[in-house]
């Protein structure tokens, strides 16, 4: 299995279960070349990666059992699959399956929604779209976004709990194109809701930070489409104390 990195926070009594795999999008601001430990452990971790070389991928992954040992007397009420893809790593299905059993929690998957994994014991789905416009889709991923798609709509016609997620950036994913995300998404279920993220600079792109105020007229564009629209701002503060490290 891939999960290389757990960990826990107490006031949500949530697990981020992180997966290196190797990712079947090529997305420019991939910010896990850069930084491959979960974002709750850092004060400030968008200034952390602003200069930074990219890291070495991972060398130490976990078994099943492994996790579970690890979160083993934690009440844990939801896990959370993220990383490069976790819809990837075929143990994944398994891992879900156990944390099913030995702790009754909610399983979410945050995926691109490029590979359509077993999500028998996974309880919902964060779906990030890229972009709608296929040029603009090929142009910041490196791939065709038709399966994509199609894949969206497989899983909200198969009743699957699911949120999209887009990000915006200035310069290439503009508020025209997360339009175009609210459009699709209203065209498959109105009542999926969407999530705009604020883009913050990576090295190596030539793009700037999405404002506040960016963020907000997209959501605003979006709300003409979809029931409800949800944003993760750059100057949001953390809600809690800060995750504890497990592996």
């Amino acid at each position: 299995m891939q999960v290389y990195h757990i960990v826990y926070e107490e006031a949500y009594r949530s697990a981020d279960i992180h997966f290196w795999t190797e990712c079947n999008l090529k997305c420019r601001a991939c910010y896990t070349r850069f930084e491959t430990l979960d974002f709750g452990l850092y004060d400030d971790p968008i200034a952390r990666i602003a200069d930074k070389a990219p890291e070495t991928p991972p060398q130490h992954f976990l078994s099943c059992s492994e996790v579970v040992a690890k979160l083993e007397g934690l009440p844990l009420e939801r896990a959370i699959f993220i990383g490069t893809e976790p819809a990837l790593d075929p143990e994944m299905p398994n891992l879900a399956m156990a944390l099913h059993r030995e702790f009754g929690c909610y399983n979410i998957m945050l995926t691109n929604g490029a590979h359509l994994a077993d999500l028998t014991d996974i309880d919902e789905v964060i779906f990030s779209i890229k972009a709608i416009s296929p040029g603009c889709h090929q142009a910041y991923t490196g791939r065709d976004n038709a399966r994509i798609l199609d894949n969206f709509t497989q899983l909200a016609r198969r009743k699957i709990k699911m949120q999209a997620e887009t990000v915006l950036i200035p310069g290439i994913i503009e508020a025209n194109e997360v339009e175009r995300v609210a459009m699709f998404v209203a065209g498959v279920d109105p009542a999926i809701t969407l999530r705009i993220d604020a883009y913050f600079p990576v090295p190596g792109c030539p793009w700037r930070a999405a404002s506040r105020e960016e963020v907000e007229e997209a959501a605003e564009l979006a709300r003409r489409h979809v029931q409800k629209v949800s944003v993760l701002t750059l100057d949001m503060k953390r809600s809690g104390d800060k995750p504890v490290r497990l592996v």
